[in-house]
């Protein structure tokens, strides 16, 4: 705790705040919030501000400067586990009140203000850089600066919709918020939202000198700050937004963009006071739905995922063995993330194949042309697996085959480092199955991505009896290192995810064999809020991969594959041909499934939603009952990241409690007694976890 009387702060007992007077004038106060690493606005640190910032209008210095006491990065935003507490409490309304009343008062004093942004400046740290007349970033790398509000269900509170729009103009403004998007210092330089951008070590003085002389912004960024929140303007542009944001996220599913164009679009023109009112109403509304309270717990499950990471994986050098579509993309990726990556195949074209596919990765994922030489001479072609005594990881990425597999390791695993780890790929077959001649099973472990790699967050990390807690833990912050999310999973048939998913796409199959369009089938699924329908699903990971997974699952799940699965053509195997249920189109986009117009008069059953939703849901409930993941919270982010169910759901675990277990059983049933056996419920629905009132 901080004696601030020697700042002209007599009697003020500050615990999150540390003020600093300079030789200039200007009193710096910095933010370090107690007893937390990271700085989170907390309503205690928000009172203490205020405290803070009422005795500094009553004698103002020459300047205030805002920065932040943590190295870690400015301001993270605010304390969402006392968000959280407010919403159960219902007093959601008084904590919006009181962030907007404190930084109202930040941008009344009489007094220049400015914001010493350096590393992570998200939620309520922009809008309190807001609430300052000036922003100085740093140029450092770390330095990002967004308004996520949305991606929690919500948008900001704190009169960063209020103000944002008219620092930077409406288009740029509302870009940023409804994306959620981070922009570097550079890119918020760009778009008038800093001011100044600086070397780290000169933010602080930077800022002071920014504040004391002040500065003039460019007309074109003042003109578009009034003429793009013009009565007129707001008019036109709202309906373009919203029909913009229509195509990512559905009004009835995600309701916070379409609150924050509406409330933007009624009040953009008024004044400062009318525009934080409207603004707090509308995220109090928001923040009581199930949408915000799902998308919530779900950044909290993404944070227990990230601290599985935690610590120093001890890997450098990867070696992947298969360079087909999923072997050469994890290599790619690993080598984009900063490991040194070896690629191994059988015949060069193969590995050539996945060299070309890198550098396409490297020209999206590699902005600044000069560092791509660098990135891809990390990824090496190594037809002879000269790289396995060097490497502290080997991936297997061959074919869905057991006997393959277990050649391969009694090959590769007498030539690898003592300490190495030796993983595999394998999307559904049991370890138990792969480990018999392995000499050190506790250094082997299963490491299953998902398609496209890039793209999906999740990995799971996949256990056997004999493998070593510290095999885990090492998997768990390589994860981390490519900023990819772990989920530890039993190495049972199908693990989580494909054990999940099959029963899903089996059945979307099996209507498909019925004669129920494609179409049809998809869009019933993402009315649901799949992101994907499951038709286009099947070829998109690919027709033969689906066919692999059922070999393995399709017995241990007691299903049937239809013949559609069972026997797949050469050269239609799906979005990797260019054909397989659907025709894929080539764009500069990528592929495109090209689907056909549904049957004139065509209208698809009232059960077909259920017929796809509910054997997943049921599988969901087995896993749990299984102990295939250790918790409910574990099964719901895997399945989220791992498949892309519906995240304003919460998950398959969480979705069932806020239907209700027992009416979902009665559905089930229903099912079964229509369909047969396949919809007969599994093992678990009378786990209490499944209901539990939802949080």
């Amino acid at each position: 705790m901080a004696d601030s009387s020697a700042h002209g702060f007599d009697g003020l007992r500050l615990r999150h705040w540390t003020p600093q007077r300079r030789d200039d004038g200007v009193l710096v106060l910095y933010f370090d919030r107690a007893d937390a690493a990271v700085n989170a606005f907390s309503q205690d640190a928000l009172i203490e501000l205020g405290e803070a910032l009422e005795r500094i209008a009553i004698e103002p210095p020459k300047a205030l400067v805002i920065a932040s006491g943590k190295s870690s990065g400015f301001i993270a935003g605010a304390d969402l586990k006392e968000f959280q507490e407010f919403d159960r409490r219902g007093t959601v309304n008084d904590a919006i009140r009181r962030g907007q009343d404190t930084f109202q008062k930040l941008a009344t004093l009489p007094c220049p203000t400015a914001a010493a942004i350096h590393g992570f400046c998200m939620g309520g740290g922009t809008e309190i850089s807001l609430a300052c007349r000036y922003r100085v970033a740093s140029s450092d790398a770390s330095t990002r600066i967004g308004l996520p509000e949305t991606q929690l269900g919500i948008f900001p509170g704190w009169g960063g919709s209020a103000r944002l729009p008219r620092l930077v103009g409406a288009p740029a403004a509302m870009d940023m918020m409804l994306t959620g998007r981070a922009l570097s210092a550079k890119a918020a330089r760009g778009i008038g939202l800093v001011d100044k951008v600086v070397e780290p070590a000169q933010l602080i003085d930077a800022a002071a000198a920014l504040a004391l002389k002040g500065t003039v912004r460019p007309f074109k960024q003042r003109a578009l700050g009034w003429l793009t929140n013009t009565f007129v303007a707001r008019k036109l542009l709202a309906p373009q937004m919203a029909k913009q944001v229509a195509r990512k996220a559905p009004k009835a599913f995600y309701p916070a963009p379409y609150a924050l164009i509406s409330t933007w679009e009624r009040s953009g023109g008024s004044g400062i006071r009318t525009r934080l009112d409207a603004e707090r109403r509308a995220v109090v509304k928001l923040a009581g739905t199930p949408t915000a309270r799902n998308l919530i717990r779900i950044f909290f499950l993404t944070e227990r995922l990230k601290a599985l990471g935690k610590g120093e994986s001890g890997i450098a050098r990867v070696h992947v063995v298969g360079a087909g579509v999923m072997g050469g993309d994890i290599a790619a990726f690993a080598a984009y993330k900063g490991f040194e990556v070896t690629l191994q195949d059988r015949e060069q074209r193969f590995i050539d194949g996945a060299l070309q596919r890198a550098q396409a990765l490297f020209e999206k994922k590699v902005k600044d042309e000069g560092k791509r030489p660098a990135v891809a001479a990390r990824l090496k072609s190594d037809l002879d697996g000269a790289g396995v005594p060097e490497a502290d990881l080997v991936i297997e990425a061959i074919i869905e085959n057991p006997e393959a597999k277990r050649d391969l390791y009694q090959s590769i695993e007498p030539r690898m480092k003592p300490d190495a780890l030796l993983t595999t790929n394998t999307s559904s077959i049991p370890l138990d199955e792969l480990r018999p001649h392995i000499a050190r099973p506790a250094q082997f472990a299963g490491l299953h991505y998902f398609n496209p790699v890039a793209q999906m967050p999740l990995v799971e990390i996949i256990r056997h009896d004999g493998m070593a807690a510290e095999t885990e833990r090492r998997l768990a912050a390589f994860c981390k290192a490519l900023g990819k999310f772990p989920v530890p999973v039993a190495g049972t048939p199908g693990f989580l995810v494909n054990r999940v998913l099959f029963p899903y796409m089996l059945e979307a199959a099996t209507a498909y064999a019925e004669g129920i369009p494609g179409p049809a089938i998809d869009k019933a699924a993402t009315r649901f809020g799949m992101p994907m329908g499951p038709i286009e699903l099947l070829d998109t990971v690919g027709l033969d991969v689906a066919a692999s997974v059922g070999k393995e699952l399709a017995p241990f799940l007691g299903l049937d594959v239809p013949a559609a699965l069972a026997t797949v053509e050469a050269g239609k195997r799906g979005k990797k041909d260019g054909q397989g249920i659907y025709k894929w189109e080539q764009s500069e986009k990528g592929s495109k499934a090209v689907k056909p117009e549904l049957p004139a008069g065509f209208v698809a059953p009232d059960d077909l939603e259920d017929r796809l939703i509910l054997p997943l849901l049921n599988e969901a409930v087995a896993c749990l009952h299984d102990g295939v993941v250790s918790d409910a919270d574990l099964l719901d982010a895997g399945v989220i990241f791992g498949t892309g169910f519906a995240p304003f759901r919460g998950g398959p675990i969480q979705h069932i409690r806020a239907t209700g277990a027992d009416a979902l059983l009665a559905r089930l049933q229903a099912l079964r007694a229509k369909y047969g056996e396949r919809f007969a419920p599994r093992a678990g629905w009378d786990n209490p976890v499944l209901r539990e009132p939802v949080a």
